[in-house]
């Protein structure tokens, strides 16, 4: 029995289409979470600057909203809520701490603090997405810290620095003052997401780590 050779006219299977790419669509029960984020960010600044320690240093509860938003809602949903909140200021209406709000609010020496909040709340959101559906309250911390403090004190400090031509070292001290008041929120974010994960669980779907990501597909490439 002889095998008749290849004539080379054979064709390769076709390839397997390529798995379409899922977008994520925003629902109405997106839509309702988004704002309803927002006003909570509005209402934490209804009772205004609250003195902390012996030296009375002013805090506000609104940047506690923000850390909610991101670790509640995740990244994208976080920073829609804080970016309408943030629109709403620019269209006038009084919802800043102190009853502050309109165009003037994005010259002043606070608009990097404003600002950095959209990234305080997508880095929290991203965090937690990876933190899901365990949580664990150490990593916990530590994300929320780096988004509610670092992210947003990164943007808030040089923005500071440069629109009130202060040096950044002295902008820099000047914001120490609001480290222990932050780290309080971090904590309470943090107790307040576990517990609303645990109770809610699908409100951010939970995502792997880059680096877990790169490594299984490594395997599969050797396999």
């Amino acid at each position: 029995m002889s095998t008749a050779p290849s004539t080379g006219s054979e064709q390769a299977a076709p390839a397997e289409p390529a798995a379409p790419v899922r977008r994520r669509r925003t629902t109405a029960r997106d839509l309702a979470q988004i704002a309803v984020f927002a006003a909570l960010i509005a209402a934490l600044g209804v009772p205004g600057a609250i003195p902390l320690g012996p030296e009375g240093v002013p805090i506000t509860l609104q940047t506690l909203g923000v850390m909610l938003a991101g670790a509640i809602l995740g990244a994208r949903k976080g920073s829609l809520a804080v970016l309408l909140f943030i629109a709403l200021v620019a269209a006038g209406l009084p919802l800043l701490s102190g009853g502050r709000g309109g165009l003037g609010v994005f010259v002043g020496p606070s608009v990097g603090y404003l600002l950095g909040w959209l990234l305080g709340a997508a880095v929290i959101g991203w965090a937690t997405a990876r933190l899901l559906p365990r949580y664990r309250l150490v990593p916990a911390l530590l994300w929320t810290a780096l988004g509610g403090i670092v992210a947003v004190y990164a943007v808030g400090i040089p923005v500071f620095a440069l629109v009130t031509a202060t040096p950044i070292g002295l902008a820099a001290a000047g914001a120490a003052v609001f480290l222990i008041g932050d780290a309080i929120k971090v904590g309470a974010t943090v107790l307040v997401a576990k517990g609303v994960h645990r109770a809610w669980p699908g409100l951010i779907e939970p995502k792997p780590w880059p680096w877990r990501r790169s490594a299984g597909a490594s395997v599969d490439e050797r396999a």
